[in-house]
């Protein structure tokens, strides 16, 4: 069985044809990528460095086609598909130069004559579920360190953007150890026998948190390692600033890249009342200047969502805030353009913090406004959600900024900059954003993808 991939920006146009696998394909692939992980584990962990570089240089030589399928696929600008690229070589050769890190503690024993030491083995075969949104840099941020600390890769992705993944294979097969690396392209059936299979020992999933709940259970009934990198509801304070123009470009970046389909993404601006207008004006502006169309288009800076059910949920989330009392002060319509999926970005203004669009995930180029009085006031607004992956602050005063960064619920938290995380540091967030340990780097990884052992070691005698 295969599936055909629509391009969203023109869905007549089909953009790749890919095999799937059934549930039934499991058990072998399973025996496979353990066989391999067992060779792979008793090579030196610098020398497994080595061979994971040489993958990453293989997929570099085809960077522009996994960037051209991900702008096919997903719709995303063709600059921020090759922005993504780009990033998740960052954070793979980050990753890498970790092969060389002391992994592990000495202690003082209790003991005369005795050495007392922890040291961590590998898992042995992760699971890692994908987003359709990023399809390059995230199996990337699950692949690398899986690999350079001894493990084996099962890949998911998504049933709507397998092409980055596809060639990520072909490299493999050219690189790695056979079995080493395998994808599993299918539907939802195949992610729940993924999730529920013997032989995972570490699930690692991105996205939304209804199905992160499923993925959890999974994990807990084979009582295997799981982390779970789900949802947002991000908000920026915007307290003061000497530049607001600046500011207000960095707001507008942070929530309409990718068409706000980033679990980072801006979606709410909690404001001081003297600025609201302003900001409101400003973002307006840039939202009604915005090129919407196809990302492949160089002169495009807003893309379409990703499919039908996409748009629908955007628009029919735009209509009950509007229903509630928000005030549509630019977009709020769908964009007829090649039968695409296609919203005008959108600024809602008017919107208190207790409406539906101030505290759920949108996932689309939707941004509200939320004015505030007091610094105490917006960190309440900020807190109140049930998510808490990434906040940004703007403000100049440094006791407001030592409590937003002291207070705000948040695992990334921006002070007078945008919501972009940087390759070489850990990707966090807690409450309903987050189960267990970060991804990217940082020693946060390391737990996740090994286990600890205890050494007593007593001399000879």
């Amino acid at each position: 069985m295969s599936i055909k991939i629509q391009n969203p920006a023109n869905p007549s146009q089909i953009v790749g044809t890919y095999p799937t696998m059934s549930p039934n394909d499991i058990p072998a692939m399973m025996t496979l990528a353990r066989t391999a992980q067992r060779k792979w584990a008793q090579i030196p962990q610098h020398e497994r460095g080595k061979i994971v570089d040489t993958f990453i240089n293989g997929l570099e030589e085809r960077a522009e086609e996994i960037a051209t399928a991900i702008t096919q696929e997903m719709g995303k600008l063709i600059s921020e598909s090759r922005g993504e690229v780009t990033k998740a070589f960052g954070e793979g050769r980050s990753t890498s130069r970790r092969a060389s890190a002391p992994i592990g503690e000495v202690f003082p024993s209790q003991r005369p004559g005795m050495t007392t030491y922890s040291t961590r083995r590998p898992r042995g075969v992760i699971l890692g579920i994908n987003p359709w949104n990023f399809p390059f840099s995230t199996p990337i941020r699950k692949t690398i360190p899986a690999l350079i600390y001894g493990n084996a890769m099962v890949l998911k992705p998504s049933i709507s953007t397998p092409g980055a993944a596809f060639i990520m294979q072909d490299v493999a097969d050219a690189t790695l150890p056979k079995g080493l690396f395998q994808i599993a392209y299918g539907s939802g059936d195949l992610g729940s026998a993924l999730t529920a299979a013997n032989g995972v020992d570490a699930i690692s999933f991105t996205g939304s948190v209804g199905v992160g709940r499923i993925v959890a259970k999974a994990a807990a009934e084979n009582l295997v390692e799981v982390s779970l990198e789900l949802g947002g509801k991000n908000p920026a304070i915007l307290n003061d600033t000497s530049n607001l123009d600046s500011v207000i470009d960095q707001i507008y970046m942070s929530a309409f890249a990718v068409c706000g389909q980033r679990c980072t993404a801006i979606s709410r601006v909690i404001v001081r009342r003297e600025l609201e207008a302003q900001l409101v004006e400003g973002l307006s502006k840039r939202a009604n200047a915005a090129q919407v169309g196809n990302g492949i288009i160089a002169a495009t800076t807003i893309g379409p969502l990703m499919g039908e059910k996409a748009l629908n949920t955007v628009e029919n989330f735009v209509d009950r805030a509007r229903g509630a009392g928000a005030y549509v002060a630019a977009g709020g319509t769908i964009i007829e353009q090649n039968g695409g999926y296609f919203y005008a970005p959108t600024i809602l203004s008017n919107v208190t913090p207790d409406m539906e669009i101030a505290r759920d995930e949108v996932f689309g180029p939707v941004l509200v406004v939320i004015p505030y009085d007091t610094a105490t006031e917006a960190l309440e607004i900020c807190n109140d959600v049930e998510f808490g992956l990434s906040a940004c602050l703007y403000s100049e005063k440094t006791p407001i900024v030592e409590q937003f960064i002291a207070e705000a619920e948040s695992g990334m938290i921006h002070v007078n900059c945008g919501s972009f995380p940087e390759d070489h540091v850990p990707f966090v967030g807690i409450k309903n954003s987050s189960l267990g340990v970060g991804g990217s780097n940082g020693t946060s990884t390391i737990q996740f993808y090994t286990s600890e052992h205890t050494v007593y070691r007593k001399g000879q005698v």
